[in-house]
C-alpha cells in the first residue's frame, strides 16, 4: 500500500531510529529527508524545487496529500504529476525505515545541508543538490576549504596513474582534500596517493556506502574510511546504475575548488564530470599526454575545445583556484620524505618502487607520488628496470 506523506515520516519505529542516527537533529526532519532519498533518483530537480520552497517535511505532506497538484509558484501541475508517477512506487514506510536501520548497521553517518561537514560547493547545484549524504569514515576533512577533484579513465595507462599519484600525493601533503569516485584507474591512484601522503581523501559512490563498487577496491575503501570518508546520496543497499554514475559526477565536480582530468578517452565518461565542473564555473585542468595515446584524447579535446588549463604539477593545480607558491608554503610542511627518497635511490643501478620503499621507510604510494615529482624536477628518471637518481 502506498503511504501518505504523514505515514512516511510518522512511523514510531522510524522516528526512534532517526533519533538514534542523528541525536542532535530533529528526528522528523531526518525521517523526511531519508524518505526523499528513498523516493527520488539523484539530482531530481522537481523534488529539489519542492524542498527549497517548502522544506522536506512540508514537501512530503503536500505532494502526497490531497492538494498535491496545487503547489503554486513551485512546480507546474503537469511536472509534479509526472514526478509523482516516478515517486509513488517507492512510497513505502518500510523502505524508509529500512534505509535508516541499514545505515546504522554499517555505522554510516547522515550529513544534512547546514552541517559543518557539509561540502559548501554542493550548494551551487541549486535544485539538483543532494537531499542528504550518507557517510562512512571521518567526515571532518570535508570542512577543509581546499578540495580538488582528480578524475580520469578507468582503463588508465601507467603514465596516467603515475601522474595522478604525483598530483594527488603532493596536494594531499599540503592539506588539500582529494576528491574522486573510487573507480579503477585514475580514481584509485588518486585516493591511494593521498592516503600514502598522510592526507585526506573523499570518495563519492554511485551506490550505497555499504557496497564496495568496484568490489576489487574493498580494501581501498576500508583505508579511505580510516583516513577519509566514503559518501553517497542514495541509501544503503542501492545499486550503482549508469544514471547514478552520471549523477554522482556532479557531486565530485561541485565538491572541489577545481576539477583536474588526468587521462580520458575521446568519449570517456570522465568528460561528464568535466562538463559539470564547467557548468558550475569551476576551473578545469587537463593533463596532456602523448599525442598518439587514445587514453589522452579526451584531455586534449578539453584543452582544445573547452578552455581547460594545461596542468603538469601540483602547484599548477593550486593556481587553478588562485593559490600561489607563497600561500601554499604557509600550510605545506617541510618535505623530509624527498630527502629520504633520494637517499634510498642509486645513481648507477635502477631500483624498483617496492625496493625504494623498503630502503626509505616510506609507503609504496608515497614513493610513487614523490618519484613523479622528482622526475619533473630532473632529479630522477624511470628506466625499464626501475628508477635511478640523477645529478
Amino acid at each position: 500500500m502506498i503511504a501518505t506523506g504523514l505515514e512516511l515520516i510518522d512511523d514510531t519505529e522510524l522516528i526512534d531510529a532517526a533519533r538514534l542516527l542523528r541525536p542532535d537533529a530533529d528526528p522528523v526532519e531526518v525521517a523526511a529527508r531519508v524518505a526523499w532519498s528513498v523516493l527520488i533518483e539523484p539530482g531530481d530537480g522537481i523534488a529539489g524545487a519542492l524542498l527549497q520552497e517548502l522544506g522536506a517535511i512540508e514537501a512530503l505532506r503536500t505532494t502526497f496529500g490531497e492538494s498535491r497538484l496545487a503547489v503554486p509558484g513551485v512546480v507546474p501541475s503537469k511536472a509534479l504529476s509526472d514526478a509523482m508517477a516516478r515517486w509513488r512506487p517507492r512510497a513505502r514506510t518500510r523502505a524508509v525505515r529500512d534505509a535508516v536501520l541499514a545505515a546504522r548497521s554499517v555505522g554510516a553517518r547522515l550529513l544534512l545541508p547546514g552541517d559543518e561537514q557539509w561540502p559548501e560547493g554542493l550548494q551551487d547545484l541549486d535544485v539538483h543538490s543532494p537531499v542528504l549524504l550518507w557517510a562512512r569514515g571521518d567526515a571532518e576533512g570535508l570542512r577543509a576549504g581546499r578540495a580538488v577533484a582528480i578524475v580520469g579513465a578507468r582503463a588508465a595507462t601507467g603514465y596516467g596513474e603515475s601522474v595522478a599519484a604525483e598530483l594527488s600525493g603532493d596536494l594531499a601533503a599540503g592539506g588539500v582534500l582529494v576528491v574522486s569516485g573510487g573507480a579503477y584507474g585514475i580514481d584509485g591512484a588518486a585516493h591511494r596517493a593521498a592516503l600514502g601522503a598522510g592526507g585526506a581523501t573523499a570518495a563519492f559512490l554511485a551506490g550505497g556506502v555499504d557496497r564496495a563498487y568496484p568490489i576489487g577496491h574493498q580494501q581501498l575503501f576500508d583505508r579511505i574510511r580510516q583516513a577519509g570518508v566514503v559518501l553517497s546520496e542514495v541509501p544503503c543497499g542501492s545499486a550503482p546504475t549508469k544514471w547514478r554514475f552520471l549523477a554522482r559526477n556532479r557531486l565530485i565536480a561541485a565538491a572541489g575548488l577545481a576539477t583536474v582530468v588526468v587521462e580520458a578517452g575521446w568519449r570517456s565518461g570522465t568528460l561528464n564530470t568535466a562538463g559539470h565542473a564547467s557548468s558550475l564555473g569551476r576551473p578545469l585542468g587537463a593533463v596532456p599526454g602523448p599525442v598518439t595515446s587514445a587514453a589522452s584524447a579526451g584531455c586534449h579535446r578539453l584543452l582544445r575545445e573547452f578552455d581547460a588549463v594545461c596542468v603538469t604539477s601540483a602547484q599548477e593545480v593550486r593556481e587553478l583556484w588562485g593559490e600561489t607558491d607563497a600561500s601554499a608554503a604557509v600550510s605545506a610542511p617541510p618535505d623530509h620524505d624527498r630527502t629520504r627518497l633520494l637517499d634510498a635511490m642509486s645513481a648507477r643501478s635502477a631500483r624498483e618502487v617496492p625496493d625504494i620503499a623498503r630502503r626509505s621507510g616510506l609507503s609504496i604510494e608515497r614513493v610513487r607520488a614523490l618519484l613523479g615529482l622528482l622526475a619533473l624536477d630532473g632529479c630522477a628518471a624511470q628506466r625499464e628496470s626501475g628508477w635511478v637518481r640523477l645529478g
